[in-house]
């Protein structure tokens, strides 16, 4: 290769009393290195999925913190309707509403004192024993609870379709 070649493909020609080989080992070298350099991050521009993936990240980041500062207006705005409801109503109906909801708990601990006073000791003791058998055996009770379900509404859905 003469000097006139070096000189066009950017290669400097080796200056006279050095060793002009080892110099262009190293310059290839550099080059080398900043091709592997130059060809990694072309490699990270054309990986879709690793962009598709930070970009979901970043998307899902978003959406997090817009659904928290949402979800803090909604409880501030309802409350703000709450407290302005309990301002415009008028408080012989808010004493009203107070006392109804007393004389119903009342009514409710009487009717379910009345149902245990007149329900004969066997029938408490077996409800009392099954109430125990179902706190211990609850997920299994649950599981089928659940497949009872599962099997009434598909039967539903079958009937409907006819």
């Amino acid at each position: 290769m003469n000097d006139d070649a070096r000189t066009n493909t950017g290669i400097p020609a080796p200056s006279p009393g050095t060793n002009g080989s080892a110099e262009l080992r190293e310059q290839v070298e550099h080059t080398r290195d900043e091709l592997g350099l130059t060809v990694e991050a072309l490699a990270a521009k054309t990986d879709i999925k690793a962009q598709v993936k930070g970009k979901t990240a970043a998307i899902k980041g978003q959406a997090a913190e817009k659904a928290v500062l949402a979800s803090d207006q909604i409880r501030e705005k309802a409350g703000r309707a709450a407290q302005l409801v309990r301002d415009k109503t008028p408080d012989t109906v808010l004493e009203r509403t107070a006392q109804a909801a007393t004389q119903a708990r009342e009514m409710a601990a009487k009717a379910g004192q009345y149902a245990v006073d007149k329900t004969p000791d066997p029938l408490l003791e077996k409800a009392e024993q099954a109430a125990t058998a179902a706190r211990v055996n609850r997920t299994p009770l649950l599981a089928v609870g659940a497949a009872v379900v599962i099997v009434l509404l598909v039967r539903r859905s079958r009937g409907r379709r006819r």
